[in-house]
């Protein structure tokens, strides 16, 4: 009754309801695909709003379009373990959410919490390979300490996507090829979240960037202005710019709505570029496309989107 996301693979039929404790990517994805094949969803998510390594805005929107679709969002909500329940009929359990306690029936539970790496019982206690909290330590050419063997993707830690662990692969073949290695960082990888809607970003959220010292200004442009999302019938969602006030850098940039990931490589090629929002503002988009809001976005950091 109670498995983790691998294992919900191997059902043999959907469920009817499911509790999914997590409100990060995997539990997003799973929610969103389990109720558009009618299974009735509930989301635990211990932080004050769902995908917690994303804006703010973001994480609002995408609970305001779940509950559209009858999910039961919960925030900033505790599972209390030592009640969970599981028996040939469901699962239950009870959470605390706004300091009163709820009890929740489904007839199956997903854990979606935490990732850790795999280094157990893969042979490193025979080399010199060293551990950094819970994950294989490398350099920037993802070389170990023992100079010969290196890691890439989840075992490192940091951002654990695929095409982050394809990208520190590159790294590595090129430093064991003696080529010259350009390092990366976690704040040039792309985020993608495969729900609907997607949710695609780079960079610094809001908060983030605040937190890193920079005074911020934003721009915000809404799908629904875009003929081509008028046209294809799509229009929640919105591109959200984070910029620097001192010197209109780009800082991050937060997309939800459909086929976000499918253009989110741009701004990561601005980020890369050390771009400013008005130059990526002043390229010329085709149109119609759903890629006029990035621009938009953009502009209307300083008032000038035409569109809006």
């Amino acid at each position: 009754v109670v498995m983790t996301s691998d294992e919900a693979l191997g059902m043999e039929r959907l469920p009817q309801s499911m509790i999914i404790v997590g409100g990060g990517a995997i539990g997003i994805e799973w929610a969103s695909l389990l109720s558009d094949f009618g299974v009735e969803v509930t989301i635990v998510e211990a932080q004050p709003q769902l995908v917690p390594a994303e804006d703010a805005d973001i994480a609002k929107e995408l609970a305001r379009v779940l509950r559209k679709r009858k999910v039961n969002v919960l925030t900033d909500t505790a599972v209390l373990i030592e009640t969970v329940k599981s028996d040939e009929t469901g699962v239950t359990l009870d959470v605390q959410l706004k300091g009163r306690t709820q009890t929740l029936q489904a007839e199956r539970m997903l854990v979606c919490v935490g990732r850790k790496a795999n280094v157990e019982q893969i042979g490193l206690e025979n080399t010199g390979v060293k551990l950094e909290r819970g994950c294989i330590k490398v350099s920037s050419a993802m070389q170990t300490e023992e100079s010969h063997i290196y890691a890439v993707g989840d075992v490192v830690g940091g951002v654990m996507l695929a095409h982050a662990a394809a990208h520190e692969g590159k790294i590595a073949v090129e430093h064991i090829a003696v080529m010259k290695v350009e390092p990366t960082s976690a704040h040039l990888v792309p985020r993608c979240i495969y729900s609907r809607p997607q949710i695609a970003s780079v960079g610094f959220t809001e908060r983030g960037a605040a937190e890193a010292g920079y005074e911020t200004k934003t721009g915000k442009f809404p799908f629904r202005a875009l003929g081509k999302a008028q046209i294809g019938g799509e229009l929640d969602g919105f591109v959200k710019v984070v910029a620097d006030v001192a010197t209109n850098d780009l800082l991050g940039v937060h997309i939800i709505g459909a086929h976000a990931t499918e253009y989110i490589a741009e701004a990561a090629l601005a980020q890369l570029l050390n771009a400013s929002a008005w130059e990526v503002g002043q390229t010329i988009r085709p149109h119609p496309t759903l890629s006029e809001a990035l621009g938009e976005a953009m502009l209307e950091i300083d008032g000038l989107s035409l569109q809006i």
